[in-house]
């Protein structure tokens, strides 16, 4: 295949757990460039695992807080200053500033991925100083981009509106997964008697529904959440089980590879979507493990998360909670769930062994052909 060129993908995490970035590089790969991922190294990283392309990681002085981010912009302008990329490709609006000015010194075209409504998630929300600074970022550069997409219509639609300009959707479903021999329960360490619930990702922040999830397993028998991944409210999660006496009812991994994820999830009885949709970034989310359900062929609870909804509805997959959120609105949905499980599980299964089929990266990369093919 002939060489398009070097492109260079920016992202402001630690590479490990990032596979809609992973998956981008993927597919560039396949098209011939040669790829670079840059992002940071923590010193909860794991090792990357083997991957067609170049990866590199920057250790920072800074780990959070305004003075990550601009410590990140700094050396990450400087990196790609003395680079010959023939394409960027930022992720995010915390990697957008470097990637633009490199852009117009180089002369170099320039992709925007947008992964989430940035300036409304809670973080911002809640600190109105740092929100208006991020806002003036993304109001002075994303007018000036030519080549954009992100993850869903609800968000391409505000940004097209707000802006005047054309924002494609790649939505960030899942390679479709084949499993040649599944573990089971038992070789998991899981019981078999209990209905599992699960969260999953690299996302278990305030204000996602696992505070909630927890206190509702005070009133869910039988029953056994999993918590697996990485986020912001683990630590406080852990205490209040401590403090509830649920570790008999909540279980807590670590994030993990992809893969070893899978069959965990592939041995729960109901995949949880649960953000709060009071916060606009939440409610128009669509995150990577409501497609991971769908791999591993798992119903759904889902609050009422526009893109997740319309999907649910569609193929019938799971289950939606109008009530507001609360513990005492989520154990009563479960435990209705629970009553109506075995019989309608069958249905639920073969749903979603269609759903997998067409909702998945291989039909959704080809989106990302069309846009790399026609960059401006």
């Amino acid at each position: 295949m002939e060489q398009k060129g070097h492109v260079i993908v920016s992202v402001t995490n630690d590479l490990v757990t990032d596979n809609r970035v992973a998956k981008v590089c993927d597919f560039l790969f396949s098209e011939g460039y040669s790829v670079t991922l840059i992002g940071r190294k923590l010193k909860s990283s794991f090792p990357i695992s083997e991957r067609k392309y170049k990866t590199k990681r920057l250790l920072l002085l800074f780990t959070k807080g305004p003075l990550f981010y601009l410590e990140y912009n700094i050396r990450l302008f400087l990196y790609l200053l003395f680079q010959r990329p023939t394409l960027l490709v930022s992720n995010d609006l915390d990697t957008l500033l470097a990637n633009y000015l490199v852009s117009k010194c180089k002369a170099v075209k320039l992709v925007y991925d947008t992964h989430e409504y940035f300036t409304e998630v809670p973080e911002l929300v809640e600190n109105p100083t740092k929100q208006k600074i991020w806002q003036r970022l993304e109001k002075w550069i994303f007018p000036k981009l030519k080549n954009i997409y992100t993850v869903n219509d609800s968000i391409a639609k505000i940004y097209s509106e707000k802006y005047g300009v054309p924002v494609h959707v790649v939505r960030n479903t899942a390679p479709i997964f084949e499993c040649t021999e599944k573990k089971s329960r038992t070789d998991l360490g899981l019981p078999l008697d209990k209905f599992i619930l699960i969260i999953q990702g690299s996302g278990i922040n305030r204000r996602r529904g696992a505070e909630e999830m927890v206190e509702a397993m005070n009133f869910i028998e039988n029953s056994l959440l999993l918590i697996i991944g990485s986020g912001d409210i683990l630590e406080e999660l852990k205490l209040k089980v401590e403090v509830e006496k649920l570790r008999e009812k909540v279980l807590f991994l670590p994030k993990m590879q992809y893969a070893e994820m899978m069959h965990y999830t592939m041995n729960a009885d109901l995949g949880l979507a649960i953000d709060h949709t009071d916060i606009l970034n939440h409610k128009l989310a669509l995150p990577n493990k409501f497609f991971d359900y769908i791999q591993a062929e798992i119903p759904i609870l889902a609050t009422e998360i526009v893109e997740i909804v319309r999907i649910i509805e569609k193929y019938k997959i799971g289950y939606i909670l109008k009530e507001k959120l609360t513990p005492d609105s989520l154990a009563e949905k479960i435990n209705q769930i629970k009553d109506l499980y075995s019989g309608e599980i069958n249905e639920l299964k073969e749903n979603l062994k269609k759903t997998k089929s067409s909702e998945n990266w291989d039909n959704e990369s080809l989106k990302l052909k069309k846009i790399y093919s026609n960059l401006n």
